[in-house]
């Protein structure tokens, strides 16, 4: 605050959308208005909740001396708006801007904010009557269905009537945001980024219309981590790899966790990387091709994305006791007693139980693989998709198939700086140390026949990389991060070594041994140390 005020840096709202659903849901159960509207489908949803945007009552029911009629989330949802409104009054508009929606699978999703907007005096008037809203409404799509569907809900959200002249009217600005950790978690690495390509090519189109029949701008909102897994890696390449459109002359970007201070914590560093950030939007906006990827390149990326997906999903989702392995080889039960992060480890988690892979949150999910040097988010599917491709076509169209794959790495920056940052991932993992964490699984079978999958797989990819590249070793356009990475890991292959031993001394012990608090001290330390050396953390 000393150093922006509430001037420069804005503050956001950022809630999921089921929350807001519950407390729509109590709001008009104690109006009378609806009993259940959870179960109520989308289309009937929409029509209550326009009707209601169109009401200039509110929602609430006042009850005078009376008990409280809401429940605890209730009242604490609405208390965040209505103090979001109080930061608008006291410290200028440019205080909060944004209200995104964790979780948007629906067009209602948006309009339940937008009710919880007006129930709380940031959106003023009704919808069919000069409505204007304090806050953007901002979606967040996150796992593959949900980007698949980005555009046709931003569609039907227009499509509705009076949000393009509402929206018009407080600014003519669209945010969107796009989320690149759950996406990779569910569909693994190549989907991940080749869903969110689709998606912002997709959302452009849209908003091109709306920009010529209403004005609005669409600024799209990417939500990336540290990890290559969650979206991480060099910020200058990710931006000129942006579809055509999507920059014009502005982005929006996180920058998460140890990010932030490698990156910011020094003056003269912070200052180099806010320069590459605006030298790359500028070179996205003005010097990079208008016209979008050849159709030769679209349905060679479809097709390694259809079959990267599949592999990965087998192996995380269809392999019978890979939970177990995962939380036997890798660190996660450590990570998840480390005093770090915003949010518990995983959603729904019981007391005392192993949360399932799905459960998980992407942040531990990919910390736990760089940990064990496997790295698995950021690489897992290439391999198996590339020879599948290849693999499905007679000789010669293998090698017209193989040629198109060079000329794609050639002159498609998406391409090239996907296989950049598989390539880096690919250069930090280390096999060999991955398989002493692997031995940690009690089920000795279990143990080998995953890892062994594991291994087939990055052998696949690091095969397919040489064979697109040309370049038989890791890191061969890269000379300064290899050189770094030469100096860093004699120091962390070792700390690799006794954070093994200790994991395993730590899950022999007895819960009540006096000795287990000296132990989890040291595999939190060195949990600390791997993160420092490896970066790309998450």
């Amino acid at each position: 605050l000393q150093v922006f005020g509430f001037h420069l840096a804005t503050v956001d709202l950022r809630q999921s959308s089921d929350q807001h659903e519950a407390v729509i849901a109590e709001l008009l159960q104690v109006a009378k208005l609806e009993p259940d509207y959870r179960a109520l489908a989308e289309p009937a949803r929409c029509a209550l909740l326009l009707r209601l945007l169109d009401d200039a009552r509110p929602l609430r029911v006042v009850v005078g001396s009376q008990a409280q009629p809401y429940s605890a989330l209730a009242q604490s949802e609405l208390a965040i708006f209505e103090t979001a409104a109080l930061m608008r009054r006291r410290y200028g508009p440019e205080a909060l801007r944004h209200c995104i929606i964790s979780h948007t699978e629906t067009v209602s999703d948006l309009l339940e904010a937008l009710l919880l907007l007006k129930e709380t005096g940031l959106m003023r008037g009704t919808l069919d009557s000069g409505a204007v809203t304090d806050l953007i409404v901002s979606p967040l799509f996150e796992t593959i269905a949900d980007l698949r569907q980005a555009e046709p809900i931003m569609r039907g959200y227009y499509a509705l009537p009076g949000i393009a002249r509402m929206v018009r009217a407080s600014g003519a600005e669209q945010d969107v945001m796009l989320g690149y950790s759950d996406s990779n978690k569910d569909g693994g690495a190549f989907t991940s980024n080749w869903e969110l390509y689709r998606a912002e090519i997709a959302l452009v189109e849209l908003f091109a219309e709306l920009r010529t029949s209403h004005g609005i701008a669409l600024r799209l909102f990417h939500g990336r981590g540290g990890t290559v897994g969650r979206g991480g890696g060099p910020s200058y390449q990710a931006i000129l790899a942006q579809p055509p459109g999507t920059v014009n002359g502005q982005i929006r970007l996180t920058e998460q966790g140890e990010v932030i201070g490698s990156k910011y914590a020094n003056p003269e560093i912070g200052r180099r990387n806010l320069e590459t950030l605006v030298a790359a939007t500028l070179e996205a906006t003005l010097l990079q091709p208008t016209q979008s990827a050849p159709p030769a390149f679209l349905d060679a990326a479809a097709q390694i994305s259809a079959a990267s997906m599949a592999a990965y999903r087998k192996l995380v989702y269809e392999t019978p006791g890979f939970d177990t392995w995962f939380h036997a080889a890798t660190p996660i039960r450590e990570i998840t007693e480390l005093n770090i992060g915003s949010r518990p480890p995983a959603r729904g988690q019981a007391a005392g139980a192993l949360p399932a892979i799905a459960d998980l949150r992407a942040i531990p999910w990919g910390f736990s693989w760089g940990q064990c040097r496997i790295g698995l988010p950021g690489w897992f599917g290439f391999g198996a998709a590339i020879d599948h491709y290849l693999g499905a076509a007679d000789a010669p169209a293998r090698t017209r198939r193989l040629a198109l794959l060079r000329r794609m790495h050639r002159q498609w920056p998406f391409f090239t700086t996907l296989l950049s940052n598989v390539d880096m991932v690919l250069a930090k993992s280390d096999l060999g140390i991955a398989a002493r964490y692997a031995g940690l699984v009690e089920d000795k079978k279990l143990g080998r026949r995953v890892f062994a999958a594991i291994r087939a797989e990055w052998q696949r990819t690091d095969a397919a990389l040489a064979l697109i590249t040309g370049e038989p070793g890791r890191l061969a356009t890269n000379p300064s991060l290899a050189r770094s990475i030469e100096h860093r890991f004699p120091y962390l292959d070792p700390l690799n070594h006794l954070h093994v031993e200790l994991m395993r001394r730590h899950r022999a012990r007895r819960t009540d041994d006096p000795g287990n608090e000296r132990v989890r001290r040291g595999i939190h330390i060195s949990i600390n140390g791997l993160a420092a050396g490896l970066r790309n953390t998450g």
